[in-house]
């Protein structure tokens, strides 16, 4: 029998699953303190999201030589909250579910961008003021305007497919692809991307390197005027990992003009708290729940019952991030 611990909630249907097959499943937040005090030292496993954090401490704290955790999962696409060099050298295998939330993901991103560019959270606020100014909110069309992807993985294709379908043109920006798919604009430098588009979307993951990537430099380069020469202002959209958009750049950039609009789902401290972005019309934003669909959390707990199910059962999941160097 083993023993699991869920630290940021799962699906019914994936608890289900491993109580079925005879394991010990307990599901509680533990808080940073806990963890180091040895919190997970009892468990064979542990499922994170993003709430729950496994650093070097954290992991060295939850494995010793005759107990401890074997398997992180992380219930999700990004690992940016686990120390995976760690995990590795402590013979702990790291598995996520890359595919898993995919669409809900390409969904909000599309939803972002109509959001920004018809206005739509400004004028329900208005509605629900008791005003009518129909004329205060005319948008602008997304079809005719060139979309820059910075990154292009899963998600970012699959916004590219539906960006195509409302006739946008698409751009990208990835230093790692290896091709060149048909029909996309392929720029060597970043810079270029955004001089060469109205509409930005962030899909890389966070790093050193991408750390407050999106810049006031980089803002400032962004044409303001469509493909199709309408007057469309700059528009930013993020739902990939908190820290990529320099926050107080893009404050400056909405305060001058040089945005007309930013769209966060990810932000670089969560939860948001007090921060001056939430006074700016021109911003708009969802507290991290671009994969929080019933369908998505569905695909998210199955796929991770069954990756722990091979781990207990083989002591080896079928695939993860890290098990080439175990």
């Amino acid at each position: 029998m083993g023993r699991i611990a869920i630290t940021d909630g799962m699906s019914e249907k994936a608890v289900s699953i491993l109580l079925k097959a005879g394991h010990s499943v307990q599901q509680e937040h533990y808080s940073e303190d806990q963890i180091l005090q040895g919190a997970l030292l009892d468990y064979d496993a542990v499922v994170i999201r993003s709430a729950t954090k496994l650093f070097k401490k954290e992991i060295e704290a939850s494995s010793s030589i005759n107990r401890g955790i074997g398997f992180i999962g992380r219930a999700g696409v990004g690992v940016d909250n686990i120390d995976i060099e760690t995990a590795t050298n402590h013979g702990i295998y790291v598995c996520n579910t890359p595919t898993a939330s995919t669409r809900s993901v390409v969904e909000l991103t599309i939803g972002h961008l109509i959001a920004s560019s018809r206005h739509i959270t400004s004028a329900d606020k208005s509605l629900k003021g008791g005003l009518w100014e129909k004329k205060k909110f005319r948008g602008t069309e997304i079809g005719g305007k060139n979309l820059g992807l910075i990154g292009f993985g899963r998600i970012a294709r699959g916004v590219a497919n539906v960006a195509i379908a409302f006739g946008m043109e698409v751009h990208i920006f990835d230093p790692f692809i290896s091709d060149t798919p048909e029909g996309i604009v392929v720029h060597e430098n970043i810079e270029d991307l955004f001089s060469s588009c109205t509409h930005i979307s962030i899909h890389c993951n966070l790093s050193e390197e991408t750390k407050n990537l999106v810049s006031l430099n980089l803002i400032s380069l962004m044409p303001g005027i469509g493909a199709d020469g309408v007057e469309c202002g700059n528009h930013i959209v993020s739902c990939a990992r908190g820290g990529i958009v320099e926050e107080n750049d893009a404050l400056e950039a909405l305060d001058s003009g040089i945005l007309a609009s930013l769209a966060l789902d990810v932000f670089e401290n969560e939860p948001l708290g007090d921060s001056p972005l939430l006074s700016r019309i021109g911003f708009h934003g969802t507290p991290h729940i671009a994969a929080s669909t019933m369908e998505a959390q569905s695909r998210v707990g199955t796929e991770m019952a069954n990756l722990l199910l091979e781990f207990l059962d083989s002591g080896k999941p079928g695939a993860s991030l890290n098990g080439m160097q175990i």
